[in-house]
């Protein structure tokens, strides 16, 4: 499908319209979760390239981490309120798209709000609860540890205890944290080394980095901010070496890596600084292609085409961001993907399935059975 070709039916502008108009009307001003579209009987179901596809990009919001966030006085995340989460309503709309597994994860603003020990709770307790929902659902649940960031000590253990013990699928690590810091800060060395050893995947999500709070803008943050912290996160990686020295690690994009696809052959331009020749010797191009991108928010012209210019799809992997994107997007983005002339059908069985399969062994072993 090419750009001029993507459009949007009369039906799906009154259905996007009679949503908006709920939603403010409800005094929740959520447009990536419109109310009206929460209900996934008014979406027609996706009959996705694969059947049972893994979704990587799938949120969770326990009661028990809403509550801890509700003390805090924190209620929305990018600038949007929480919607409504559940173990049921995950597998109700994975039902609904084809999804035979969701990969879980915490999202922004992830679990530490200042205090080293609240925040180590707070993550240990979404660590177990995860383990709980594979264990009672191993074929439809996964899950990327979170981490108490950026209290490294607390996260190596946390890590260990996750990986090794609950045997949980990877983690997932805010693209910045609330001290400002990026990922690929030499204070996470250590950390990035324990995840190095062990081959994990570590999910990269956006955040509102601080600095961001400070623009003169009324634009919800989720909308621009997250794609640059994104994009940050993934650059500094490449430019402080660490994307070069822990090598093992698979790292997995938010939303098409954000920014990363349009602004590559600009960073590129930093492999003639003799700085960072010693530090990415491969070149800028060779770490950006080895990352993952998931496709969460990402399936329309814009993204792809340039995504499709930086990786093949290989490395691509399919993301829904339920519970935060309503059953209309996404069911607007893998009807675009499905017919997306820069993929085969081939192609698109890797981007649903056998990428993320071959990423995490439990899944595939399963899929043997």
């Amino acid at each position: 499908m090419s750009w001029a070709e993507w459009k949007i039916s009369r039906r799906d502008i009154l259905r996007l319209s009679l949503g908006f108009a709920a939603t403010i009307a409800s005094g929740h001003f959520w447009p990536l979760n419109w109310a009206i579209a929460s209900d996934n009987s008014n979406i027609k179901k996706s009959s996705i390239p694969k059947p049972n596809s893994i979704d990587v990009h799938h949120h969770l919001i326990p009661k028990f981490y809403r509550k801890a966030l509700t003390k805090l006085n924190i209620k929305t995340s990018g600038g949007f309120r929480f919607p409504a989460w559940s173990p049921l309503q995950s597998q109700k709309f994975m039902d609904n798209f084809g999804i035979g597994t969701a990969i879980l994860s915490i999202s922004s603003p992830g679990t530490h709000f200042g205090d080293d020990a609240a925040a180590r709770d707070i993550s240990r307790q979404s660590n177990e609860y995860c383990a709980r929902l594979i264990s009672d659902n191993p074929s439809r649940f996964g899950a990327f540890a979170v981490l108490p960031l950026p209290d490294v000590n607390g996260s190596l253990k946390e890590a260990e205890y996750a990986l090794d013990t609950l045997k949980l699928d990877g983690v997932v690590m805010l693209a910045s944290q609330s001290d400002g810091t990026f990922l690929g800060d030499d204070k996470y060395d250590d950390l990035l080394s324990e995840l190095d050893k062990r081959e994990a995947v570590v999910f990269i999500h956006p955040t509102i980095h601080p600095t961001s709070k400070e623009l003169q803008l009324n634009i919800p943050g989720g909308i621009i901010e997250f794609t640059f912290d994104t994009s940050r996160a993934a650059f500094n990686l490449v430019w402080t070496g660490a994307a070069e020295r822990y090598s093992n690690i698979r790292y997995i994009l938010s939303h098409a890596g954000g920014t990363v696809p349009f602004l590559a052959w600009r960073f590129s331009l930093l492999d003639y600084d003799y700085r960072f020749k010693k530090r990415a010797p491969l070149g800028a191009m060779a770490y950006l292609k080895r990352f993952y991108y998931d496709l969460a928010l990402s399936g329309n012209p814009y993204a792809l085409r340039s995504l499709q210019e930086l990786v093949g799809p290989e490395q691509v992997l399919y993301g829904s961001d339920n519970p935060f994107a309503n059953p209309f997007l996404v069911d607007s983005s893998i009807d675009f993907i499905k017919k997306f002339d820069g993929y085969s059908d081939e192609d698109r069985d890797l981007i649903f399935l056998s990428n993320a399969l071959k990423l995490f062994p439990r899944l595939q072993k399963l899929a043997e059975i």
